[in-house]
């Protein structure tokens, strides 16, 4: 996932920060604008695993502070939910000078509830997905019940939210009241998907139900099953992420392909040291994601770079087995490979002791399921060897790299 930071204008004028985060093409075929959760940022990781879910399916994503958080300008406040809308509003122009109109909105907890808001608004938007939201923006009082008397008694209170200090007024509890999420759902006419956590204990799931009921068709929802309401465990923040845009990819207008400005068959791009070693990749027209176990460092949010070799071994297997088959017309009904990679030594090596006298090992087991006969189960093993792949790594392989431009 390749980020970069830009600057634009909220709606008071002052500057907010955001993040772009691009798939490895660095050419979306779609944008999406999030809006992070109450106090939150868009450095929150949940907010970076739910973008790199995104970018992973060639999705571009633009997060960013709202007014008077994280690194944007801006008194916290003097803003309110009214304010957040306002900002989305004004991200999803800057996204539309700057880049291209976002097709998609995704609100994590009350930002869920300011994408519902912020939808009516922008015409490009075809789809809506919300996570942890409140059915009702006035559900973060709730966060702030010890409190509520002396905002209302003395104008403002300074409160704890997440652990941190925060100055609330009462102009804010009155603009939470001035907003209903249910009454914009019902009036809505875009796509959305609801995920939420039945263990969610910031946001009850029934908040999610009465989202979901108001909404209109198309309309899904997916059960988090496990998670927090912070998504703090990277696997339920990368999931929702990927979710939300295989769901999107069948209700967003297909856009023009672009062709990548390359002639290689395979782009791999990762990011900086703070994004980890998870890597995008693009290979004929495919997005997939490439990671290291965490021991070593990585995510595992996806294959290790040997994983994918011995998968292109296994699929190539498969796939040559199944098209001799095809062509002989012999009854083979299923074909499962088995492959192992690891450095050893031979068995008859002369200089054993050395660890440089070790050589590559691709050790390969192959499941043919069907009613053939000895001899055409011999045969398809002989084919085996002769999958592309195959014949690729017992070649002589010669790699030469040069910087592009």
């Amino acid at each position: 996932m390749k980020n970069e930071l830009v600057h634009f204008k909220g709606h008071k004028g002052n500057t907010l920060a955001g993040r772009i985060s691009l798939p490895a093409d660095q050419k979306p075929h779609y944008f999406v604008l999030f809006a992070h959760c109450f106090t939150c940022s868009k450095n929150l990781n949940a907010v970076r695993n739910i973008a790199n879910g995104l970018t992973s399916q060639g999705y571009g994503v633009l997060s960013f502070d709202f007014t008077g958080l994280g690194e944007s300008e801006g008194d916290f406040a003097d803003e309110n939910f009214s304010s957040n809308v306002e900002d989305l509003v004004a991200a999803a122009n800057f996204l539309e000078d700057e880049y291209k109109a976002p097709s998609l909105l995704v609100g994590h907890s009350l930002g869920g509830a300011a994408v519902i808001k912020a939808a009516v608004q922008l015409e490009a938007v075809k789809g809506i997905a919300t996570i942890g939201a409140p059915a009702e923006p006035d559900h973060v009082k709730k966060l702030l019940l010890e409190d509520l008397d002396e905002i209302e008694t003395e104008g403002s209170a300074n409160v704890s939210l997440g652990g941190r200090p925060f100055l609330v007024k009462k102009q804010f509890i009155e603009d939470l009241n001035k907003h209903s999420s249910l009454e914009v759902l019902s009036e809505l006419r875009k796509s959305i998907i609801i995920s939420h956590s039945p263990q969610d204990d910031t946001v009850d799931i029934e908040n999610a139900r009465k989202l979901y009921e108001k909404a209109h068709h198309p309309k899904s929802f997916i059960s988090l099953d496990g998670a927090n309401h912070l998504l703090t465990n990277k696997e339920d923040s990368f999931y929702v992420g990927s979710m939300i845009a295989s769901w999107a990819n069948r209700y967003l207008e297909k856009a023009e392909e672009k062709p990548l400005e390359t002639k290689s068959q395979s782009v791999a791009q990762v990011g900086s040291e703070q994004d980890g070693l998870t890597t995008q990749l693009l290979s004929e027209g495919h997005h997939l994601i490439a990671d290291e176990p965490e021991d070593i460092g990585g995510s595992n949010l996806g294959p290790s770079p040997y994983g994918y070799l011995t998968s292109a071994l296994a699929a190539c297997t498969a796939l040559t087995l199944r098209l001799y088959a095809n062509r002989k017309k012999w009854p083979l009904e299923e074909v499962l490979v088995h492959v192992n990679h690891e450095k050893r030594h031979e068995e008859d090596c002369t200089n054993c002791e050395d660890e440089a006298s070790k050589i590559t090992f691709f050790d390969r087991e192959i499941e043919l399921k069907g009613d053939l006969t000895d001899e055409q189960l011999k045969r398809l093993l002989e084919i085996a060897d002769k999958c592309p792949v195959h014949k690729t790594l017992e070649s002589e392989i010669k790699i030469t790299t040069k910087p592009a431009g």
